[in-house]
């Protein structure tokens, strides 16, 4: 047992400043850039009943973990978009046979967040919307950037919002993201919730997550929390 501590402690005690090095390494790499706030938005409402919002754009892991940093968001949960409930597992979503995609349903007060905010996170902080079905090291179908959206005004904020995006030539290349209305979201296993919040310091995080967090805090920072 106490062999067996040592051996953890040593690990925790290297690989902390590697992770270290590596995060600020990816974040240099991944600047994220503030975009314009969405002409067409959704009305402020009071907060009486939560509101939705089901977002993909990659692994689940880095979604999950930026929005429960935003300002509004009252839950993030991980899970799968796009197909049935009997292929909603992750083994079965890993096939990118099922037409799921990893997605993060998002539940946030309208009173302090609006849905095109959070479009605006989505688009600039949480994924590149120009790559078509990968995003990062992640390649098929059930990585895809896609807006599940759950009523026609989210519809009609998206669609506006991508269309502004496009003409503003924010990016180099076309984005790519579906938006397509919600029929179901299905919660992913236990052991990918606040994946990102309990294994900080696993490489996958390091590289490819934490500088998401890094960079809506140093991109809108009247968002972060």
């Amino acid at each position: 047992m106490q062999l067996s501590f040592r051996r953890e402690l040593i690990f925790f005690l290297l690989a902390v400043p590697v992770a270290l090095l590596a995060y600020r390494l990816a974040g240099a790499e991944n600047r994220a850039q503030s975009l314009p706030d969405p002409v067409l938005d959704a009305a402020p409402a009071p907060a009486v009943t939560p509101q939705v919002a089901v977002l993909a754009g990659g692994c689940f892991w880095g979604i999950q973990g930026v929005y429960q940093h935003v300002n509004g968001v009252i839950s993030a949960t991980s899970g799968y978009a796009g197909g049935s409930a009997a292929t909603a597992d992750y083994s079965s979503v890993s096939s990118a046979s099922t037409g799921h995609a990893e997605s993060v349903k998002i539940l946030f007060d309208p009173a302090k967040i609006s849905y095109g905010q959070l479009l605006k996170v989505f688009f600039s902080v949480a994924h590149d919307p120009t790559q078509l079905n990968r995003q990062g090291p992640d390649t098929g179908t059930q990585y895809r950037s896609a807006i599940f959206y759950v009523d026609d005004e989210q519809r009609r904020v998206a669609e506006a919002y991508i269309k502004q995006l496009q003409s503003a030539k924010v990016y180099g290349h076309p984005i790519v993201t579906a938006v397509t209305p919600l029929s179901a979201f299905y919660p992913a296993e236990s052991y990918h919730q606040d994946y990102l919040r309990l294994h900080p310091l696993e490489p996958y995080i390091v590289f490819n997550d934490l500088p998401k967090i890094a960079n809506l805090k140093a991109t809108y920072p009247a968002l972060y929390h």
